[in-house]
């Protein structure tokens, strides 16, 4: 599900975060919360300064918040689309962004059989009564036996996203006689390596997931993951919550090579997940693409690249289809990850796969390779120590003494010395017949063999110029055994799930560049610098570079070389346009599509009145990253 660093999932999102900074403004309602060493952050809060204390034992259960029931009727008290709204007051349905489970309901892992808590305020009361929590006459807020006000304190940082829907959960939760005191803290606090979650220092925390194809989960919800001072504060269990039978499905889940055993150890988990509520879901936030209402076959996907099936895009009567894009890509190279780069390599490289929705399809890839299909082999090898394998958490690592590795079981363990059993795997990835370059030249093997020797290899220098593939160090071994198909040999103790995607593609080993060189004789070191490999590459995709007009637009032509054939719309433009001129180009004809990527969400309200009167059509989807609040089991 998540990415294996926690400052990854935070600061290293996919692009589309960037549109947060553009999200309507909430003033934040003073609050002070008087705790001794204090300084003032902003004008309305007080924050506390972390200060030397004894680290907590984390042994003794909150007393408010280790009670299910307290934990159920916050969720029925909470209204999302009420918080949806807040941010977002544009969006005409708010239930589309609305989160109930750990994963998107339009994820292949998703499941129907989970607990659900709808918006019902008294259901979420009675709940609150029947843990001990009753509501004295004349009072706002519930007390319990002992006269003790329900409170809780609800952590976040200050921006104003969450600022604009925290208040409206704070009042939610009033209405339900539950008091909520906001502390928003600098995200450098909150998000810090000894502060905030990674202390799990909070009684509620409200921040972003960022959700990816392969779910996962171990470093977020097994037993073993909870930070405690009793192993370094390892981990992202940042609730403290263990649940066996979860925790058993999770293990499965990451380990299993098949999607339907995982598929039903994800339902498992959510079923547990969803019962225990140490994680309240609440809403995506949204991507915004926009597209002439004539434009047929247009299909933006909520996990990948808008122009993913641009050849079979068509506007009647019409020979070219026109791109507006805020940006300017600074190259065309393959491994250049900036977005606006992967719109327009898209067009002219071609895919392998596609991610729809968060579920993998092959398109040059023949097939998704699988033990199913003949195309995985897993073999158990005895790894010593010394070598290099792949430890529990994905990394490569030299086996010695005290490493931690994956079993079988999904159960981790420490090496102790000599030798071990680990499972390794080969897979096959063959690719689709017919595929040419745009000069019109076969692919060949030397073409994927160029492409692993420049991505991978650390001696053609690649790892000090370009950017690296991150799988190309867990690769034993590559059999280049045909035109059409390579076999990889992984590390022992691999087990990425998304294994059955190939690691690397294929480079034009024959293209000649402009002083006589073949581009496979010409060292990696060089490549940065050729218009032939980042202005003007030769590509297997559905369209050919034909000019670029640098800060105005590059103009592409169909690929008469196309191995799917020819394309629907002989020519795409893709103009570079100021953001204050979308709109207006939009309304006028001169662009046809605007990805998410150029789209500031302030303009959303006009985008919506310009579909009203029939310019335009708004397509808004639940992006990747969610917002959610986890409940802290254990006194902090």
């Amino acid at each position: 599900m998540f990415n294996s660093s926690f400052f990854k999932l935070v600061f290293g999102l996919p692009l589309f975060l960037a549109l947060t900074a553009c999200q309507p403004q909430a003033v934040p309602v003073p609050i002070t919360v008087e705790i001794p060493s204090t300084v003032v952050v902003q004008q309305t809060l007080i924050v506390t300064v972390p200060v030397a204390v004894p680290p907590p034992a984390f042994a003794t259960p909150h007393p408010i918040l280790s009670d299910l029931r307290i934990r159920q009727g916050i969720a029925h008290c909470t209204d999302r689309a009420a918080l949806i709204s807040a941010v977002y007051p544009w969006l005409p349905d708010p239930t589309v962004l609305e989160m109930d489970s750990f994963a998107p309901r339009d994820h292949w892992a998703y499941t129907e059989a989970i607990v659900r808590y709808s918006f019902d305020p008294e259901k979420g009361k009675a709940l609150l009564e029947q843990a001990g929590w009753t509501l004295p006459e004349g009072a706002a807020y519930r007390q319990n036996t002992a006269g003790e006000e329900l409170a809780l304190k609800l952590t976040t940082t200050d921006a104003a996203l969450r600022q604009a829907w925290a208040v409206v959960f704070e009042e939610q939760m009033a209405t339900c006689g539950l008091r909520i005191v906001r502390f928003h803290t600098p995200a450098s606090w909150f998000f810090g390596e000894t502060t905030g979650l990674a202390r799990r220092d909070f009684e509620i925390a409200a921040f972003a997931w960022a959700f990816v194809h392969d779910p996962g989960g171990r470093t977020q919800y097994l037993c073993d993951a909870i930070p405690t001072p009793a192993n370094g504060w390892d981990g992202q269990n940042f609730m403290g919550w263990c649940n066996e039978t979860a925790d058993a499905a999770i293990r499965t889940a990451t380990t299993s090579l098949s999607q339907e055993t995982r598929r039903e150890a994800y339902r498992i988990f959510q079923e547990e997940f969803t019962q225990d509520v140490p994680s309240l879901p609440l809403f995506a936030r949204p991507i915004v693409n926009v597209a002439s209402p004539a434009l047929e076959n247009f299909v933006p996907s909520t996990s990948g690249v808008y122009t993913w099936n641009a050849a079979q895009w068509h506007i009647p009567g019409k020979d070219r289809i026109v791109l507006g894009e805020g940006s300017e890509p600074a190259s065309l190279f393959a491994l250049e990850l900036a977005y606006v780069s992967k719109v327009i390599q898209t067009l002219v490289h071609g895919l392998d796969y596609y991610s729809l929705n968060y579920d993998y399809q092959p398109i040059m890839l023949k097939q998704l390779p699988s033990p199913e299909n003949g195309a995985v082999t897993i073999q158990t090898v005895e790894a010593r120590e010394g070598k290099a394998v792949v430890d529990a958490d994905g990394k490569v690592v030299e086996l010695k003494s005290g490493v931690r590795l994956l079993g079988a079981d999904g159960h981790a363990f420490e090496f102790a010395g000599g030798s071990v059993q680990l499972n390794q795997l080969s897979v096959k990835y063959e690719f689709v017949d017919g595929l040419r370059w745009s000069d019109g030249t076969p692919v060949t093997k030397a073409d994927y063999e160029l492409a692993y020797r420049v991505m991978c290899d650390p001696e053609t220098g690649a790892a000090e110029f370009l950017s690296q593939l991150p799988a190309c160090e867990k690769i034993a071994d590559v059999d280049f055994v045909s035109d059409m198909a390579y076999v990889v040999t992984w590390l022992p103790g691999y087990q990425d799930a998304l294994y059955f995607l190939p690691p690397f593609s294929r480079q034009p080993a024959h293209q000649m560049i402009s002083d006589g060189r073949r581009l496979a004789d010409v060292p990696a070191s060089e490549w940065s610098t050729l218009p032939e490999v980042t202005r003007t590459p030769l590509g297997v995709g559905p369209y050919v570079i034909q000019e670029w007009e640098y800060g105005q637009r590059i103009v592409l032509a169909a690929n008469p070389y196309y191995y799917a054939g020819p394309s629907a719309t002989p020519n795409i433009i893709v103009r570079f346009v100021e953001p204050t001129q979308t709109l207006l180009a939009l309304r006028s004809g001169e662009i046809d599509v605007l990805g998410w990527d150029s789209i500031n969400l302030n303009q959303v309200e006009d985008l919506l009145k310009a579909q009203e009167a029939g310019d335009v059509r708004v397509f808004i989807t639940p992006s990747n990253t969610y917002e959610h609040i986890d409940f802290n089991f254990y006194i902090p």
